[in-house]
């Protein structure tokens, strides 16, 4: 018996990135792109890589190429790390894995720019393990243990957003308060409905890539510091995301663009903004939409007024400078086009 699952890419649309530091953010699935996981009974415990796991090349140039867009990693050490924090919790439970799998994965999410790539291929590992052994794992307890296969077994600084919306999907408000996360192991998930928020893009450049572990390493270094500067912005970045969600479920979500700006340019003091990630907001901003970042950096979110000539002159300008803008395709209904042509 074959077992599928899948994950998909998300966009944060505004707190990021104070998730990891008892923040608040929401944060939305983009249908558009997926990881998807194969499960099948073998002889022996075996991950198949996919192609960005490949080991041979035509050439020097084609090895760097690669290098530049994937990393020095692919995604076999993600499903190997999801299969040993998976077993620990077995084990935890008292569930003894008596069987053995094949895990074969392959995804389109755009690579390392921001859009939950990595955490989409644990996520559906994980689903799929869940469904292979039949281990229930609550659903407010599973970002936590996908968050711990990155935070824990391979040192990637991260926060849990994205694991949250790729378990719950759909648009979430997600409030990590201190003492509840001590007193209960995770959040306030809030869902929204998707028809409160206002026309959004996304826009992301491959060759924008930054991993996550970039911004996150750092900042939270100088959290853990202490550094007055840094603990003031994810205060902030938690009162913007507050308000956000109080005018989307008050019906008012075309209201929070300022908001959306507000959380970047705060961004961009603690942080510094490489001169194409700067593009990409600033040509959102100049056609006349708020934007922030939709994660790391590499892609944006962007409000707009739904007007079609503007998604056209977006779509053009973001071309132009090598970018691709899409319509995020929040829920499994979605109709229409997801890429705005010029």
């Amino acid at each position: 018996m074959l077992i599928r699952t899948q994950a998909f890419a998300r966009a944060g649309l505004i707190g990021n990135p104070s998730d990891g530091y008892f923040g608040k953010t929401i944060s939305l699935t983009v249908r558009n792109f997926s990881a998807r996981v194969t499960l099948y009974e073998s002889p022996r415990l075996t991950v198949r890589p996919d192609r960005s796991d490949r080991a041979e090349f035509a050439s020097f140039a084609e090895l760097t190429d690669e290098v530049r867009v994937h990393g020095y990693y692919g995604g076999v050490r993600l499903i190997k790390a999801t299969i040993k924090r998976f077993n620990d919790y077995c084990r935890e439970i008292g569930r003894v894995l008596d069987r053995n799998c094949t895990i074969e994965y392959e995804t389109d999410i755009p690579v390392r720019v921001g859009l939950a790539g990595s955490s989409a291929i644990i996520t559906a590992t994980m689903r799929g393990l869940m469904q292979f052994f039949g281990v229930e794992i609550p659903q407010p307890l599973l970002p936590g243990l996908v968050l711990s296969v990155e935070l824990d077994e391979l040192k990637i600084g991260a926060g849990l957003q994205d694991r949250v919306i790729q378990v719950y999907e759909g648009v979430v408000f997600m409030d990590f308060d201190r003492e509840r996360m001590a007193r209960d192991g995770h959040g306030l998930y809030e869902p929204i409905p998707p028809r409160m928020l206002p026309p959004l893009y996304v826009a992301y450049h491959n060759n924008l890539a930054e991993g996550t572990e970039v911004t996150h390493n750092d900042l939270r270094s100088r959290y853990q510091r202490g550094e007055a500067a840094v603990l003031e912005a994810i205060k902030r970045w938690a009162e913007l995301t507050q308000e956000a969600r109080d005018l989307l479920v008050s019906g008012r979500g075309t209201e929070i663009g300022p908001l959306m700006d507000a959380n970047f340019d705060l961004r961009a003091q603690l942080i510094q903004i490489s001169a194409g990630n700067r593009n990409l907001v600033d040509i959102g901003r100049r056609l006349g939409a708020a934007v922030n970042f939709a994660g790391s950096g590499g892609a944006v979110v962007g409000c707009t007024d739904g007007d079609p000539e503007r998604l056209r002159r977006l779509a053009a300008a973001y071309g132009e400078m090598g970018a691709r803008l899409i319509i995020p395709q929040i829920e499994a209904d979605s109709a229409g086009e997801s890429e705005v042509r010029a």
